[in-house]
């Protein structure tokens, strides 16, 4: 049976994730309900993860690179008191301890893990060690060597602690693992951690309270969901506007350098509307926007 090519439809659909899920069936189940041809997410959370999953659907896909360089925000709880190898609940404890920190000094060590930091990812990550998926490694037995990658970490704070466990809340960039931080933080404080729960509460412009629940997905029409969904612009809110001018639009459509009636930075990254929408992402150079990816709108 050929495969269905599915609707044309453009925009973003912001999904809470619940638990048990991984992102990507949550991509296939968008799709799925409003009959997409194209869809994507900007940015994997975890099957045990909660929060904003902001999904891409047709031309609006071109712009997920641009919410994934985006600043995200994570609210989490860590455990004290034993590490696993997944550096999550879901995994095996590999080591333990007695020692529990305090408020003072959980406070007192979120400075060093703020700014530029260095961070190894966690075993059980999709980060690729020579062509494979360190989670398959690792589920396969082996223990993957994987190098720190920079990490900017914008703020990390404290929102109350027990004897037992944390709550924080961090700010980060791209490529961020909370469950990493949790391990390394329980390292630093010589009583060991694991990621005991995580909610993204923001992704770039998109918020949780935005968020669909996966539920009403499943069992709303068409066009109830398409009612939910944000224009492809929205995912572009840190880039400047610039509008084409009637015969810019026209050269800007077929792939070509385009003029602009308002101007930016030489050589900035800016998207360009027109009487129609959309047209593009390109670079301003001289009162002309060179397109690199054109909407087809």
């Amino acid at each position: 049976m050929a495969r269905k090519k599915g609707r044309e439809i453009t925009g973003w659909l912001i999904v809470d994730k619940p638990a048990g899920i991984g992102s990507t069936d949550v991509v296939g189940r968008v799709r799925w309900a409003l009959d997409a041809k194209k869809a994507g997410h900007a940015g994997t959370l975890d099957p045990d993860a909660t929060g904003v999953l902001a999904i891409a659907l047709g031309e609006a896909t071109k712009t997920v690179s641009y919410l994934t360089e985006a600043l995200k925000a994570y609210d989490f709880t860590v455990n004290w008191g034993a590490e696993t190898d997944s550096d999550d609940a879901s995994g095996q404890i590999t080591r333990q301890s007695d020692q529990r920190p305090t408020a003072d000094q959980i406070t007192a060590a979120l400075p060093g893990f703020t700014g530029d930091i260095m961070q190894v990812p966690p075993a059980v990550s999709a980060v690729k060690v020579d062509g494979a998926r360190a989670y398959d490694l690792a589920r396969g037995g082996e223990t993957p060597d994987l190098a720190a990658r920079p990490l900017w970490v914008e703020s990390l704070r404290l929102l109350n602690a027990t004897p037992d466990s944390a709550r924080l809340e961090m700010t980060c960039g791209k490529g961020g693992y909370v469950r990493a931080i949790a391990r390394d933080l329980g390292r630093t404080l010589g009583c060991l951690g694991h990621v005991a729960q995580l909610r993204r509460i923001w992704s770039g412009p998109f918020r949780a309270e935005q968020g669909v629940p996966l539920d009403l997905i499943d069992r709303a029409n068409q066009s109830e969901l398409e009612t939910r969904l944000l224009p492809l612009q929205s995912a572009l809110a840190d880039l400047p506007c610039l509008r084409a001018t009637e015969t810019g639009a026209t050269r800007i459509r077929n792939g070509n350098p385009g003029d602009v009636t308002t101007g930016a930075e030489y050589g900035e990254t800016v998207w360009v509307t027109g009487p129609a929408g959309p047209l593009c992402i390109g670079r301003y150079m001289a009162g002309q926007v060179h397109p690199d990816r054109v909407f087809n709108l």
